[in-house]
């Protein structure tokens, strides 16, 4: 008997963790009791009721739900969504993440995912004008003349560059997401001017909004303008009191019929922080529109609206420009009086009215993917690809500071962090590629891609040292080094995404029933709560009982049908998931409405989320890419780093958890066996080694790692110089070594000026050799050189 009520144990459990509706495990666990612990009529007579009333739905409804909805209401346990919100919430699509949310994600279907490659066109654009506009660009003399040179902006004019995601159909080139973002991330390698100018006309702005909701004479008018640089434009959002909350915007218009009887607007805006404002010919305006004579016959107040303004209109005010920390990509505020525009020059004409805010919300489901992860992934590269050769070149006590291990854990930092990147910007520009519209997913994108930037910028900054700080032409990363905070603040500031947009909106957007629950609660509607809230009850239940089962068995009770490698890694984001999905409800009814206040807490959801992401994206590519045995190495750093970060967020939120009884009974018991039973550790020291070697040592795996910068022919370039001279300390490592071992042995003196002749004239190395020391020292020390001015020269850069 006792095997049999273990066997039906055995296959409840089984039928919790795969997810079995209620009707068919409630029998079950009826048979277990019956058969374990034969209780007597009364347990029956209290048992069977109540499933009878959770089993029944008119039963359950009047029983349960109707005084559940009661009590919801009463203590405001749902979050109250405005129609803003709302309207943020419907934008965009779900991906992968609603996999994470599930607590049981279908790794197959993630895997078969697109992993996408530039077509034919795509590649020969960017070997060819691509690599021709980033000769043409000094990044140093942009900064010095705080502009980019006027043949440079002729030749993105005149090749399309400002059209890449218009159609061949309106003039422009016509571009995939992972075509424009290639062009994107070379342009960033050479100069983030030079991005950025790029980046803005093919990103949210009047062509992205005009494509999508435009009118037929809109497209036929502007398109081919914008696409061939006619018109530069600008999209004008942000103002000194609406930043990342963009339904504040003060700037309006107001509907009005002129004398001669025709239907107009008048605007009145002021802007800040527009780039490409100064110079624009067409801006792209949001602001609220008022119809107080109710012309239109819409009503009074018709809410955020876009529209395109020429710039020549009277009143436009423009041609002044910010200064953000001396980067000098054109940004600049706009202010307008008394601007009168036609209906027609809404977006979408009399349609657009007050559809801005949707607009605004769809364009950024889709561009937070795409611009600002390829300007950072362009960095990132050319971070690794200077902090290589320069930790490989530079030496210190006679070896490369490349062999420090204080300088290894930069460099493995930044080696990994530049697969993970590349990885996870393919992956995400895939699925929008495919027109997909991954809104969570891209505000994932968004912050980590800037803030990676951020970090592998400051790494290269440490290891650089005095030649980082040290401006001139030979300083190969300071300007990055510059822009990295503007990343940061634009299409939302960080802050904001990581701790209200990544989990806050897309716990809502996501979870398979939370949000249905919310829509049944206003709509007062019994019977779709009552379905769905006993869903979400079996769900968390399922989730609970999956988080336990894999946390005991670390992962192995998921079954994966990838390699060895890969699988290791996914039986752990499967933990992971259930882990996440069960938390996030525990959070739910813990805190009711108030957890979108509770912003340390989802921010730490908003971590895991993403790290479960950027895992996978790694992985992908891993799979995608054949699984090369030497990018085995990346996989297990950026697994267990990734992991790491996961797990230390899970203890976070366990630990700041209230100290009630409720929050002692389940958050601490959770958090405590999630210390004792832990995803991973940090990566080990011995992974740091072999990273750092792949940015330090000239190989084909350093050349895939950094695939797709600009890299200058131009021998008098410093990147071709430090590139050179990379090149030469490899091939004469070997030869250093057979000196220093003499030098050990006394056969050679140390710190002899003659070191290598004399080598030479002892046959230590022989004449090919010697020459080919010779250079490399010469060029080492070129390579590594910095830039000084005369007081006059220095003075004249005020």
């Amino acid at each position: 008997m006792d095997y049999i009520v273990a066997a039906l144990i055995i296959t409840l459990l089984s039928s919790w963790y795969i997810g079995i509706k209620l009707m068919y495990w409630t029998p079950l666990l009826a048979v277990i009791i019956f058969l374990g612990w034969s209780p007597g009529f009364l347990f029956w007579l209290i048992y069977i009721p109540i499933n009878l009333i959770i089993l029944i739905p008119d039963i359950r409804k009047n029983l349960i739900s109707k005084h559940l909805v009661s009590l919801i209401n009463k203590l405001h346990l749902m979050p109250s969504i405005s129609e803003t919100e709302k309207t943020a919430l419907r934008a965009g699509t779900i991906w992968v993440d609603g996999e994470f949310f599930s607590g049981k994600p279908n790794f197959d279907t993630i895997f078969k995912e697109n992993y996408p490659s530039l077509s034919e066109e795509e590649q020969e654009f960017l070997d060819t004008k691509a690599d021709e506009v980033c000769k043409m660009t000094n990044d140093w003399e942009v900064f010095r003349d705080r502009d980019l040179p006027k043949d440079v902006w002729q030749y993105l004019k005149d090749e399309k560059f400002f059209g890449m995601i218009i159609p061949k159909s309106y003039g422009g080139l016509g571009f995939s997401a992972l075509g424009h973002s290639a062009v994107i991330q070379k342009m960033a390698s050479r100069s983030q001017v030079l991005a950025i100018t790029t980046m803005v006309p093919n990103s949210l702005g009047p062509a992205e909004l005009l494509l999508h909701y435009g009118t037929t004479e809109q497209k036929d008018y502007y398109l081919p303008r914008l696409a061939d640089g006619r018109d530069i434009p600008c999209f004008a959002l942000t103002e000194p009191l609406a930043g990342s909350d963009a339904t504040s915007i003060q700037s309006s218009g107001e509907v009005f019929e002129d004398s001669s009887g025709k239907i107009q607007i008048r605007l009145e805006f002021e802007k800040r922080y527009i780039t490409l404002g100064a110079i624009a010919t067409i801006i792209g305006l949001a602001f609220t529109l008022r119809d107080p004579n109710n012309l239109l016959g819409r009503g009074e107040e018709l809410g955020i609206t876009c529209a395109l303004v020429k710039s020549s209109l009277k009143g436009v005010n423009q041609g002044r420009r910010h200064d953000p920390l001396g980067v000098p990509f054109i940004n600049s505020p706009i202010d307008g009086k008394d601007v009168i525009i036609g209906i027609d020059d809404v977006i979408g004409g009399e349609k657009g009215l007050g559809q801005g805010w949707l607009m605004l919300m769809e364009s950024l489901a889709v561009g937070r993917g795409i611009s600002l992860p390829s300007t950072s992934t362009g960095g990132v590269k050319l971070g690794a690809r200077v902090s290589g050769a320069y930790a490989q070149v530079r030496e210190q006590f006679g070896i490369s500071i490349g062999k420090f291990e204080g300088v290894e854990i930069e460099l493995a930092k930044i080696a990994g962090f530049t697969y993970m990147m590349d990885a996870s910007r393919k992956f995400t520009i895939g699925a929008i590629d495919q027109g997909k519209k991954p809104a969570v997913i891209n505000a994932v994108m968004k912050y980590h891609s800037t803030e990676t930037f951020r970090e592998v910028i400051n790494h290269s900054m440490d290891i650089l040292g005095g030649a980082a700080i040290s401006l001139g032409e030979k300083n190969l990363i300071a300007h990055a080094y510059f822009g990295a905070p503007v990343a940061i603040t634009v299409e939302g500031a960080n802050i904001m995404t990581r701790t209200l947009i990544i989990f806050g909106q897309g716990v809502i957007r996501c979870h398979p029933y939370a949000y249905k629950e919310i829509e049944a609660l206003e709509n007062g509607n019994l019977n779709d709560f009552d379905e769905n809230f006993f869903k979400h009850v079996g769900f968390t239940l399922r989730n609970m009982v999956r988080m336990s089962l894999l946390s005991l068995t670390r992962g192995y009770l998921h079954l994966s049908s990838r390699s060895s490698l890969i699988a290791k890694y996914e039986r752990k984001l499967a933990w992971s998931s259930a882990s996440f999905a069960f938390l996030t409800d525990f959070a739910m009814g813990y805190f009711g409405g108030s957890l979108k206040q509770r912003e340390k807490i989802t921010a730490r959801f908003g971590d895991i989320l993403s790290w479960m992401y950027l895992l996978t994206a790694t992985l992908k590519r891993f799979e995608a890419e054949g699984e090369p045995k030497e990018d085995e190495i990346y996989v297990r750093w950026m697994g267990d780093y990734a992991l790491n970060k996961i797990q230390i967020a899970f203890e976070e939120i366990s630990q700041n958890i209230d100290r009630s009884p409720i929050g002692l009974l389940f958050a601490y018991p959770i958090g405590w066996w999630m210390r004792m039973n832990s995803l991973s550790k940090a990566p080990r020291d011995s992974y740091s080694k072999a990273l750092a070697s792949k940015i330090t040592k000239d190989s084909s795996e350093r050349e895939a790692l950094t695939e797709g910068i600009y890299l200058p022919k131009d021998k008098e370039e410093a990147l071709f110089k430090l590139e050179h001279a990379f090149v030469l300390s490899n091939k004469a490592d070997s030869i250093a070594s057979k000196v220093k071992k003499e030098v050990k042995a006394g056969t050679l003196k140390k710190g002899s000026p003659t070191l290598y002749d004399e080598a030479l004239a002892l046959n230590i190395i022989n004449k090919e050799e010697h020459t080919l020391i010779k250079e490399a020292l010469i060029l080492k020390i070129e390579a590594i050189g910095v830039d000084d001015f005369s007081m006059k020269d220095y003075l004249k850069r005020k």
